[in-house]
């Protein structure tokens, strides 16, 4: 009896041909006939293979069962999963936390330490590297994702195919794959180049030269493989009228926040709406739509009791929160929006200076004190994960230039204790620091810092400055370094196409006239400052780490 056209039951506890049963016996569940003809059933717990009589493959049985690719199953027992031949022997002694199927025979698997990795048709590794995730092969070709999350493709020996990383990623299909940016979705040739500029919510694959793709503002497309439109299937969803409205009120969240944080709303929290207007001095009124607005903004929330609390977003507008962002919106509501109303005036000329506001924070030790707050939430929040990846050594003097209040100084400290780390910064920033094993030094950024270091981390420094002055901060740490030392940038890497980051540009052009760079812009930064590129470490989220070694 053939097994190619039998089929699963509607009620998938037998198989049936045309419409009738093929065997007697009934299980609590089956799945599909593959090849060499053997079906996964399970009963009373119990999980096998049966011939397309119904009768057992072999005596073994198992947690799971699956089909047969490439002449392999995977199972699970008890003391984990592995893979079968149709005679029910173990192809190998391993045992994995997951396995998945053979695919043009390797296939991807999970071990105890939650490594992915392939394994060949003997169960031996194909390669030495281990992986975050990996994908099935697909013409020789699989999706490996690292433990930055950021996907990129591999052969079968286990090497890299084009070099290109992206936030996602899809097998190849016909010559090219689907991949995701930071902006958006598109398509990807063999060498690991985008086809076109444009981003989309979502691509389909190509199907003789045409994939349905949808835009940004909801319709549904056709474009060929320059990225052109070829037919529209359904307009726009969203009305961009009122998007664009949207857009231009943007403030009025800042208001609702800066008032909320100033009156320390959340912090109050929870209560009903009589008790916070009596303890913000707000009429009954105007506490019920101040927090009908911050319920709008999905940071707070009533429950059937009428008692507002907090949201997970709305957590960290606390004070006491450990990545509070408290101090963000000060800083960006009673200062941020007047230097916003210069951005005409920064953008006719090439050399926009405004106010050095580092000085101007300096001379304020209320507003200092906010402000570096302000950035040791950001650097706890976005530093954490990036730190056990930096190039220290035990033994290394690392100083965290431009450091603040210390808070990447401490986890290097925290994470290498073998190292000695000092923040170096203005002497009136540096005198409020006191971390345990974490020195301090007071320097100017322009002027010689009379150091000898192993690694200097400069952390969001350089997107604060232009060109020039970047180039003088990154002299002046040449200097410093030790023979076979190193500078670590962690910053922002704008994509060469596409628009990410932009608006944070604008950003830094209004309030320190310094603006974020692509990858060729601090390549030759790095090169006029007497360095090179030595690696880069990406990973999902903003900042990225630039490793930097002298060039001569």
């Amino acid at each position: 009896m053939t097994w190619t056209d039998i089929q699963v039951a509607p009620e998938k506890t037998y198989h049936w041909r045309s419409g009738k049963p093929i065997y007697q016996c009934r299980f609590d569940q089956v799945m599909k006939f593959h090849a060499p003809g053997l079906a996964p059933v399970v009963l009373d717990g119990e999980s096998w293979h049966i011939h397309v009589d119904g009768k057992e493959a072999y005596r073994r049985r198992f947690k799971k069962t699956f089909g047969f690719y490439d002449g392999l199953a995977a199972v699970e027992n008890h003391n984990g999963w592995h893979h079968i031949l149709p005679s029910g022997e173990d192809l190998y002694s391993e045992r994995y936390s997951w396995c998945g199927n053979y695919q043009e025979a390797l296939c991807p698997v999970r071990n105890h330490r939650a490594e992915y990795f392939h394994l060949d048709k003997n169960g031996v590794p194909a390669y030495q590297q281990c992986w975050g995730y990996v994908g099935d092969f697909r013409d020789g070709i699989a999706v490996v994702q690292d433990s930055r999350g950021l996907s990129t493709h591999i052969n079968r020996q286990g090497g890299i195919v084009h070099g290109h990383w992206f936030q996602d990623l899809d097998v190849f299909h016909k010559g090219f794959a689907r991949a995701r940016d930071r902006s958006g979705w598109m398509h990807i040739d063999l060498a690991g180049q985008e086809l076109y500029a444009h981003r989309f919510t979502m691509v389909e694959p190509f199907y003789n030269g045409q994939a349905r793709v949808e835009t940004t503002d909801g319709a549904l497309i056709l474009i060929d493989e320059s990225g052109e439109k070829v037919a529209e299937l359904r307009p726009p969803t969203k009305d961009l009228f009122h998007e664009l409205s949207a857009d231009l009120v943007g403030f009025w969240k800042t208001e609702v926040l800066s008032v909320a944080t100033r009156l320390s709303l959340f912090d109050l929290l929870p209560l009903d709406t009589e008790d916070v207007a009596h303890k913000t001095g707000l009429t009954s009124t105007g506490a019920q739509r101040l927090l009908n607005a911050l319920g709008e903004l999905a940071l707070v929330g009533k429950n059937y009791e009428g008692i507002w609390t907090l949201t997970a977003k709305g957590e960290y507008l606390r004070h006491e929160h450990p990545t509070s962002l408290v101090d963000a919106v000060i800083e960006t509501g009673s200062y941020g929006q007047d230097r916003w109303g210069h951005l005409e005036s920064a953008l006719k000329t090439d050399c926009y200076k405004p106010d050095d506001i580092f000085k101007e924070v300096a001379s304020d030790q209320a507003r200092l004190g906010r402000h570096h707050r302000m950035l040791q939430s950001y650097a706890r929040h976005d530093y954490a994960e990036l730190v056990s990846a930096l190039p220290i050594s035990a033994g290394d003097i690392v100083v965290d230039a431009g450091g603040g209040t210390g808070a990447l100084a401490q986890l290097i400290s925290e994470t290498f204790p073998g190292s000695d780390v000092c923040v170096a910064d203005l002497p009136s920033v540096v005198e409020a620091v006191s971390i345990p094993n974490v020195k301090t030094r007071g320097i100017d950024f322009f002027e010689p810092w009379l150091l000898s270091v192993d690694v200097i981390a400069l952390a969001r420094v350089l997107h604060d400055w232009p060109n020039e002055c970047a180039i003088k901060i990154l002299k002046n740490a040449r200097i410093c370094l030790k023979p076979g030392g190193r500078i670590v940038v962690i910053d922002m890497i704008r994509p060469e196409k596409g628009y990410a980051g932009s608006l944070c540009d604008l950003h830094l052009l209004v309030m320190t006239g310094g603006h974020e760079r692509c990858l060729t812009e601090w390549q030759d930064l790095f090169a006029q400052s007497g360095f090179k590129i030595s690696e880069i470490l990406e990973r999902q989220g903003i900042p990225a780490v630039l490793i930097g070694v002298p060039s001569v």
